[in-house]
């Protein structure tokens, strides 16, 4: 009888994919996917560590899945950031789980299922080996993530990604354009190149350069790539978005704050007007682009006038959407070291006070007011207009008239009724608007190159009413 694995995946991008990867290694080991946690022989919670929330999630997990390894005997292993972050801190508090691994130990996956123990230790930037997606494991699905780098070398303050994931290294670009050709051999349409800094790629050329070695592979329908430091958004890269028609005008460029002095406590190395020439150029080159970012309120010694200067820089920038945080006291990181000395201080240094929790989830909610009413006014926008769909899931067969669900190349969540299939690209013409999600009708697209609205010849189009 073949054992089952269940994996539990917590967090980012980089997870998901990390996520994968070992799920083909313990596929090509004899063990078989289950659909949920309650049939499998070994539940595997690959962690985040970005945020205080997401190990409580951890933790709220591991507590339910100790039922099963009391009821059923399963295994339970904890892979991801916190498994770096804890080591054997993990085991002192959850003492029934069998085996943690670190990211760059994913390898050893199959081997610790079997015999248990820890695994965190780093691997030598020069001895690292990326591990290689089985393109199977995407046959039938419309997207792929493709790890181009991980880890990250600038170590903002409150940040635990360096110290989780490590230095950066970058894949070779020839190992790259290979998956993305075998990824596309299996139906894929729209790869996305991943990495904690993706866009500070070295792995033989430019990250604009790798952009457009994916985009000369033949099939390769669309392109998108996160997430980026602003430092590293080079004129190449901008140039990018206006002559790789296969790049979807969608960018996401954390800015974190608003105000110059917490960027410096933040060690963001840049400021706000260098911030925004940049955003200005990327406007220039692809004026439909649609700019998300990331905030963060309350981080220490954020003043109301510090705010103010967030709220200011949301007025200028015309963000489609946000990510928007409470900062969250990570370990190891600067800004954690310094909060504790300040707790142990005589004398407090005001410019890194701890701001009260209802005044930074005030601001908080005052970021989101604002950005919401902008995401919701240019969603309605939409209504009225055809937008290109990759479809990525259907509730019916391909013919038969269903529910669809896709992304525009705006990176918009789309839901539409249709016959089209997954990974087909249609035209869709929107009817209904809300903060999350824009509602409409397809007509399909047979001509797979980037779809332009205005020049598009026209053919059936029907409008979802009410």
């Amino acid at each position: 009888m073949q054992r089952k694995f269940y994996i539990h995946t917590f967090g980012c991008q980089m997870n998901e994919h990390d996520s994968a990867r070992m799920g083909e290694s313990l596929t090509r080991a004899g063990w078989i996917p289950a659909p949920a946690a309650e049939g499998a022989d070994l539940v595997l919670l690959n962690t985040c560590a970005i945020r205080e929330k997401a190990e409580d999630k951890l933790f709220s997990a591991l507590g339910r899945y100790k039922l099963l390894k009391s009821a059923r005997g399963a295994r339970i292993g904890v892979a991801g950031c916190v498994a770096q972050q804890e080591k054997e801190a993990l085991l002192a508090r959850a003492p029934y789980v069998d085996f943690v691994l670190g990211p760059d130990q994913l390898a050893r996956v199959t081997d610790l299922a079997e015999q248990g123990g820890i695994e965190p230790g780093w691997v030598a930037s020069e001895e690292y080996v990326f591990p290689q997606a089985d393109p199977e494991t995407s046959r039938g699905r419309a997207t792929a993530f493709v790890l181009a780098m991980k880890g990250c070398d600038n170590v903002c303050s409150f940040c635990v990604v360096p110290h989780t994931r490590g230095r950066e290294v970058s894949r070779p670009y020839t190992e790259i354009v290979r998956e993305v050709d075998a990824l596309v051999g299996v139906g894929v349409r729209e790869v996305t190149l991943i990495g904690q800094n993706v866009n500070s790629y070295a792995g033989g050329c430019s990250f604009a350069g790798l952009i457009r070695r994916v985009a000369a592979v033949p099939r390769v329908a669309r392109i998108r790539f996160t997430t980026s430091h602003p430092m590293d958004l080079s004129g190449e890269l901008v140039e990018c978005f206006r002559d790789v028609p296969q790049l979807m005008p969608h960018f996401h460029l954390p800015v974190q704050h608003g105000s110059n002095a917490v960027l410096a406590r933040m060690r963001r190395r840049y400021t706000i007007a260098g911030y925004e020439q940049r955003v200005a150029a990327l406007f220039e080159a692809c004026p439909q682009v649609a700019l998300t970012s990331d905030i963060i309120c309350g981080f220490p010694g954020e003043t109301e006038a510090e705010h103010a200067e967030t709220l200011d820089l949301l007025r200028r920038v015309p963000y489609d959407n946000l990510f928007s945080f409470l900062y969250s006291e990570r370990p190891h990181t600067a800004a954690s070291l310094k909060l504790s000395k300040e707790r142990a201080a005589g004398v407090k240094d005001p410019t890194w006070a701890e701001v009260p929790h209802e005044m930074a989830l005030r601001r908080l909610e005052e970021v989101q007011t604002l950005q919401f009413a902008r995401t919701l006014e240019r969603h309605r926008g939409a209504v009225g207009r055809e937008v290109e769909v990759l479809v990525e899931s259907a509730r019916t067969p391909a013919g038969v008239p269903g529910e669809r669900f896709g992304r525009s190349r705006e990176n918009w969540t789309v839901h539409f009724q249709g016959d089209c299939g997954a990974g087909d690209l249609v035209r869709v013409r929107i009817s209904r608007a809300s903060l999350v999600a824009l509602s409409g009708v397809e007509e399909r697209v047979t001509d797979p190159a980037p779809f332009v609205a205005d020049k598009a010849p026209r053919t059936r189009l029907a409008v979802l009413s009410g």
